[in-house]
């Protein structure tokens, strides 16, 4: 027996050492993904209202990207296309409600075969997730994930929601209950119970423990926050500061009238979000109402800064900031009745697929830096690859980011437009909704296939996107010219895999 646990931890070492060698002076990971936050939701993107001191001064730390866009405004289709560095027609997983295929190569796995310990804390969602359809939570694929803390959202929909395991542990029961100034807001967990907070305890237990292993190897931590996504629930002490400035939040941004030459999709989901299954009639709602949900999620935005305070500290107590890239994103954004619509379904305004995208990793990425080129979460997983010196996967389709925040590069353009897609998510609409979206520095396209209609808009004159150029007889020259370009970026995206093995 003795000489059976020499040999392991002989063969544990070799282990090690292997790996040390494979990423050398590659950096820690840390990858904080948010649920459902829109761009603007920060004081760096110029939020106003938000108290959002810590994701701030990482943006200072780092480099911030004003312009990077999700590959889907729904989840299941956005993540696996950002773990992949594919796009969502490519994985094949397109909706909400499908399981990626086994054959997918998250980065995850690659970084954990390159010798990373890695972990998860909170949502993946890359897999069906109902309680219907998977009673142990979310079937899973080789992930790479060596520690993998679940919890898809916080109510106890799952007897393997590791979420509401440890509240039991507390002595704590999950609860919300309705907010007096609204009905459609909630009140949610105290921040001690909160499930933010637990899953930045997980990655907090994982940093601490790395920092304190005898086998030094580089780490990536996924920590997937289900916040700010609806129910809007913030926790109450983070909901009073926004009740006493009410009158000062701005409504929606909204035009009466503007929904009647935009596909039918948009004047559905006006009715009720979700095809009419999702409540937030929005003209049912009062300007209270529509405060009050925008005051709860800048509250929920508010806690996450709080907690993202912690992980830094963490970093900084532990003596692993320097050698720790971080990164701060979200997987879509959130109308937050914009357009006279609530949460998200097929159409792709900035504020449903514009999100934050902020790295940093001192010495290497550029301090400071604003970089307004578009980019796309598609390029995370390529920039990852290349960081940690590790050779880009032949499959992936994204770009490399680190050309953009490199501490001793100039910043140029990455792409000429972005493009995002939507293919009968999990909705139920009627007509059923599939549409493409592309996207350049001055304008934006949507195709809504099918209905013979779509959306143009002149980001230079618009950029709210209040005015529907589809029909004006002045444009169709450009939204020929953007057709193409679609036309192009949907025949680009053509799975790249397997490859080809002979010349004919």
């Amino acid at each position: 027996m003795v000489w059976l646990n020499v040999l392991q931890e002989v063969l544990e070492m070799t282990t090690a050492m292997h790996a040390e060698a494979a990423t050398d002076h590659a950096p820690n990971i840390l990858w904080i993904c948010t649920d459902q936050q829109r761009f603007d939701t920060l004081g760096c993107y110029g939020n106003l209202f938000v108290n959002t001191p810590h994701i701030d001064a990482l943006a200072a730390q780092g480099t911030r990207f004003t312009h990077a866009f999700a590959q889907s405004p729904v989840c299941t289709p956005s993540r696996i296309s950002f773990l992949t560095g594919r796009y969502p027609r490519t994985t094949r997983c397109r909706q909400n409600g499908q399981s990626v295929s086994a054959d997918e190569v998250l980065v995850t796995r690659l970084l954990a075969e390159a010798g990373y310990r890695t972990g998860l804390a909170g949502k993946l969602h890359i897999s069906a997730c109902h309680p219907s359809v998977c009673f142990a939570g979310e079937k899973r694929i080789d992930d790479g994930y060596h520690e993998f803390h679940w919890s898809h959202h916080p109510a106890p929909d799952w007897p393997t929601n590791e979420y509401i395991h440890w509240l039991r542990e507390q002595g704590v029961r999950y609860q919300t209950k309705p907010a007096a100034a609204s009905r459609f807001v909630h009140v949610g967990m105290p921040e001690e119970y909160h499930q933010t907070t637990w899953c930045v305890q997980k990655a907090v237990n994982f940093i601490e423990a790395c920092a304190e292993s005898r086998q030094k190897r580089p780490w990536l931590f996924s920590v997937n926050l289900f916040d700010p996504h609806h129910a809007f629930d913030p926790p109450q002490e983070y909901l009073e500061r926004y009740m006493g400035m009410l009158d000062e939040i701005p409504p929606p941004a909204y035009r009466p009238g503007e929904l009647e030459n935009k596909p039918v999709w948009q004047r559905i989901d006006h009715q009720r979000a979700y095809a009419g299954h999702g409540g937030f009639p929005f003209n049912e709602m009062t300007e209270t109402d529509h405060r009050c949900i925008r005051a709860a999620y800048w509250a929920m935005c508010d806690l996450i800064d709080h907690q993202v305070g912690r992980l830094l500290e963490a970093l900084e107590k532990s003596g692993q900031r320097d050698d720790t890239l971080v990164i701060f994103t979200a997987d879509h954004g959130e109308m937050l009745g914009d357009h006279g619509i609530y949460l998200k379904g097929p159409y792709f305004y900035d504020c449903a697929v514009r999100v934050p995208l902020i790295m940093t990793w001192p010495g290497r990425i550029a301090a400071g830096r604003e970089v307004n080129s578009l980019v796309e979460l598609v390029d995370i997983a390529p920039t990852l690859l290349e960081y940690a010196g590790l050779p880009r996967y032949a499959g992936m389709q994204g770009r490399s980011l680190a050309s953009l925040s490199a501490a001793d590069a100039q910043a140029t353009a990455q792409r000429d437009s972005v493009y995002s897609e939507f293919y009968a998510a999990n909705f139920r609409y009627d007509p059923p909704a599939h549409a493409t979206m592309l996207r350049t520095e001055r304008y934006k396209l949507t195709v809504a296939h099918g209905q013979n209609d779509g959306e143009l808009y002149d980001l230079a004159h618009d950029p709210q996107e209040y005015v529907n150029l589809w029909h004006d007889t002045a444009y169709q020259a450009v939204k020929c010219n953007l057709l193409v370009q679609l036309a192009d970026r949907m025949a680009w995206t053509v799975d790249p895999l397997p490859a080809r093995e002979a010349f004919w």
